[in-house]
C-alpha cells in the first residue's frame, strides 16, 4: 500500500510542466487583479476605475469617494484576500500533513480555541473588545499546542493528531457553552463570530494578523518540499532522514497561525480551507511547492467573489458573506462524501 502510495505521489508531483504552472499562477494573479479591482468599485456606492484612480492621486480626505476607498473598500478587500488565502493555504498544510482529504482547521481545534477566547472577552471583558483579534488568535494557538500535547503522548501521528483535535474540539465547545448559557449577552458576539464577514473592518485590526499571515505563508512555501516528504508517509519519510514528529508540529503550527489570523478578523468562514485545496490539486497536483501559492491565489479569489456576491446579492442589504460560502461549500463537501473520499488523501 505505502509503495503504491508513494509512486502515485510521484506521479502527481511530475504530472505537470514549469510552463503550465508559471501560466496558472499568471492567470490567477490577473484574476485576482480584476477581484480586487471589482471589491474596490462594487457596493452600495458604485465607483469607477477613473474615479479611484483620482481620489487616490488627490489624496482629498475631505471627499466622500476617498473615505470610502480609503477607509471602507480598502480595508475590507485585504482583509478578503488575506482570510481566504490563510485559509486555503492552512487547509492545504492540514489535508496534507495528516494525509486526510476531509481536513480543515477545525479539525486541530483552531475554530473552537478561537471562539472560546472571542466569547470570554464579549462575557468578561466588554471594555476590550478592541482586542478581540489578538485573543482569538492566541485562543486558536493554545487550542492546538494543547491538541498536539495530547497526539505526542501517543506518538503523533496523524489519526492521534485527529483524535485529539476531535476531543479538545467538543471539551472546548463546552466550555464555550457554559460561558453563553451564564453570559446570554455575549451570544450576540458569538452569533456574528459564527457566521464570518468583513463588514466594519479596520486597518488597525488588518496589521497585526496580516502580518502573521505573510510570515506563516513564506515560511509554508520555503517548507514545501518537506511537506512533500511527509505526505510519502511516515516510515519513508523517517527513511529519508526527515523528522516526522519535529515537521508535522512546525507544520501544525504554521496551520494554526494561519487560521488563527484569518478567524480572528473574520470570524469562523466554513468550507474555505476545504475547498480551495481540493480544486488547487485539481489544477496542479500534489507538488506543495506548487500547490501552496495556488491555494493562497484561489482562497483570496474565492473569498473576494464570495464577498462581492453577499454585497449584491440582496442588495440594498448586504449578507453575511460565511452564509454565501456555506451555501457553496455545503453541495461540495457533499460531493467528497458521495465520491467516498474519506480517508486517505491520495487514494
Amino acid at each position: 500500500m505505502n509503495m503504491l502510495q508513494e509512486s502515485s505521489t510521484q506521479i502527481s508531483f511530475n504530472k505537470n510542466s514549469k510552463g503550465y504552472n508559471a501560466t496558472v499562477i499568471a492567470l490567477l494573479i490577473v484574476l485576482l487583479l480584476i477581484g480586487v479591482f471589482l471589491s474596490i468599485s462594487i457596493g452600495s456606492t458604485r465607483i469607477s476605475l477613473s474615479e479611484i484612480i483620482s481620489a487616490m492621486q488627490q489624496g482629498d480626505i475631505t471627499s466622500k469617494t476617498y473615505r470610502i476607498i480609503s477607509y471602507v473598500r480598502i480595508p475590507r478587500t485585504l482583509a478578503a484576500l488575506l482570510a481566504g488565502c490563510a485559509l486555503s493555504v492552512s487547509g492545504a498544510i492540514l489535508q496534507s500533513v495528516l494525509n486526510n482529504s476531509l481536513a480543515s482547521p477545525g479539525i486541530i481545534g483552531v475554530n473552537a480555541g478561537a471562539g472560546l477566547l472571542a466569547v470570554l472577552i464579549a462575557a468578561f471583558f466588554p471594555a476590550f473588545l478592541n482586542y478581540t483579534t489578538i485573543a482569538a488568535f492566541t485562543g486558536a494557538l493554545m487550542a492546538v499546542l494543547l491538541v498536539y500535547f495530547i497526539a505526542r503522548r501517543t506518538g503523533a501521528s496523524r489519526m492521534a493528531i485527529v483524535l485529539s483535535g476531535v476531543a479538545v474540539s467538543s471539551f472546548i465547545g463546552a466550555m464555550t457553552d457554559t460561558v453563553l448559557t451564564l453570559k446570554p449577552d455575549a451570544a450576540i458576539e458569538r452569533t456574528a463570530f459564527l457566521i464570518g464577514g468583513f463588514s466594519g473592518i479596520t486597518m488597525g485590526r488588518l496589521s497585526f494578523a496580516g502580518c502573521l499571515i505573510v510570515l506563516a505563508f513564506f515560511i509554508a512555501l520555503i517548507l514545501g518540499y518537506d511537506m512533500n516528504i511527509l505526505t510519502l508517509g511516515d516510515q519513508s519519510a523517517k527513511s529519508l532522514g526527515l523528522n516526522v514528529a519535529r515537521v508535522r508540529f512546525v507544520f501544525l503550527i504554521l496551520a494554526a497561525m494561519l487560521a488563527g489570523s484569518a478567524i480572528s478578523i473574520a470570524g469562523l468562514l466554513g468550507f474555505v480551507g476545504l475547498i480551495v485545496p481540493h480544486v488547487s490539486r485539481i489544477v496542479v497536483g500534489y507538488d506543495n511547492r506548487i500547490l501552496i501559492p495556488v491555494s493562497g491565489l484561489l482562497g483570496s479569489i474565492f473569498t473576494l467573489l464570495c464577498d462581492l456576491l453577499a454585497r449584491v446579492l440582496f442588495a440594498p442589504f448586504e449578507i453575511p458573506v460565511g452564509i454565501i460560502m456555506s451555501f457553496l461549500g455545503g453541495p461540495f463537501f457533499i460531493y467528497l462524501l458521495i465520491k467516498g473520499r474519506r480517508g486517505l488523501l491520495y487514494d
